[in-house]
């Protein structure tokens, strides 16, 4: 059996603890920490991966690829990937809405215009284009096969520091066709004095028609909009209908109308017929053109909701069908197109007014004579941008 040798025992009380021998100091150069480079595999005090120590430890270290990132580095991480993706969506989308934008009217070419005033005054058109319509659409939304353009409504938004104001113009309003400037010809053709106003837009489109509204009102024109009968129904669908309530039953073979009185959601078929209809309407047009100002206040009203401009699967669809089928000026912009709808909201919200130009009575020659009075009192506050206390029929 293998013999210990055991030496004398320390003396009581000496030692760091009591009876517990004194261990030898590993860093004073005598012990295994010493000077004489026997490393006795204890460290010296210093946290494994710890400045100091090694950084392959089991702590880990600086260089340990195991360890997760901190929190607030993933957060970063994230904030900047999310950012970075709205950025470069929001101005993809800018440049993309921007390039289709139809911007065939030159304003430029309108001759002898009145005075800008304050606020910005946009002349909206409904035209009875049937440009890139098949048979089968022309069938369905009963809108005939017509050559040419026609105006079926034409409307003056103003928009202001006083709310919006939105007017409609009949479009059989007995006005004088002025001098014009030919957009093809370029040549200075004579008046034609008194006509129904749509005559001015069959005669020689937007601008002779932006040229004979400023003539006959005194009111400058900043903008124009035009949106035909297939771009119309489009919008509608896009957005997944209209809620109208219908003040009436409405049925009108020429329009296709067929609708009951009472809260009801349109689609584009229903709403082009709604907003066509005269015929089966006691005040014929300008019952016709108060349907349309209240379905447009409408259609704004549903284009400016988080659940269409937050959700890319109604925003691009209505955008396309929106764009696509716009025809404006070539100084209009996405803000002023912007600004525009909202406009349109706030009418429908009660923070701006609806009318029809002022009408006295008929004329000799049976259009729609306007009340001269109250139109030199509504242009007025228009063109200074002043609470407007005109009421029209």
């Amino acid at each position: 059996m293998r013999q210990v040798r055991r030496g004398p025992a320390a003396p009581l009380g000496q030692g760091a603890y009591g009876g517990v021998p004194q261990q030898p100091s590993y860093v004073d150069g005598q012990g295994h920490g010493g000077s004489d480079g026997h490393d006795s595999g204890y460290n010296t005090g210093q946290v494994y991966g710890r400045p100091g120590g090694g950084s392959g430890g089991p702590g880990g270290g600086p260089g340990d690829a195991s360890r997760p990132a901190p929190v607030w580095r993933r957060v970063k991480l994230t904030t900047i990937t999310v950012v970075t993706v709205l950025v470069v969506t929001t101005v993809g989308t800018y440049f993309w809405a921007d390039s289709k934008l139809n911007r065939d009217v030159d304003l430029a070419t309108v001759i002898d215009r009145p005075e800008k005033g304050e606020g910005t005054n946009y002349l909206i058109v409904g035209s009875d284009s049937r440009e890139g319509m098949s048979d089968e659409d022309k069938k369905k939304l009963h809108t005939g096969s017509a050559e040419g353009k026609r105006t079926d409504s034409m409307m003056i938004l103003h928009t202001g520091d006083n709310g919006p104001t939105l007017i409609s113009l009949p479009r059989d309003s007995n006005v004088t066709i002025p001098e014009f400037k030919g957009s093809e010809s370029g040549n200075t053709r004579p008046a034609m004095g008194a006509n129904k106003l749509n005559a001015a837009y069959s005669i020689d489109g937007p601008t002779l028609l932006v040229r004979t509204v400023e003539f006959n009102t005194g009111l400058h024109i900043d903008h124009y909009v035009e949106i035909g009968f297939g771009g119309f129904a489009s919008i509608v669908d896009a957005v997944g209908g209209v809620e109208m309530d219908i003040p009436q039953d409405i049925k009108d073979t020429k329009s296709g109308a067929d609708l009951k009185k009472g809260k009801q959601t349109l689609n584009g078929e229903e709403a082009l017929a709604f907003v066509r209809t005269r015929y089966a309407l006691a005040g014929s047009d300008l019952d016709r053109t108060k349907n349309q100002q209240k379905f447009l206040s409408a259609l704004a009203n549903q284009v400016a909701t988080p659940g269409t401009v937050l959700n890319p699967f109604k925003l691009y669809p209505t955008m396309g069908a929106g764009l696509d089928s716009l025809v404006v000026d070539k100084d209009m912009g996405l803000f002023d197109l912007a600004g525009m709808f909202w406009a349109m909201k706030g009418v429908s919200g009660g923070e701006g007014k609806s009318l029809n130009m002022p009408i006295s009575g008929n004329a000799a020659n049976g259009n729609l004579q306007w009340d001269m009075t109250k139109v030199k009192t509504l242009v007025g506050q228009l063109r200074n941008d002043e609470k407007v206390t005109v009421s029209g029929n």
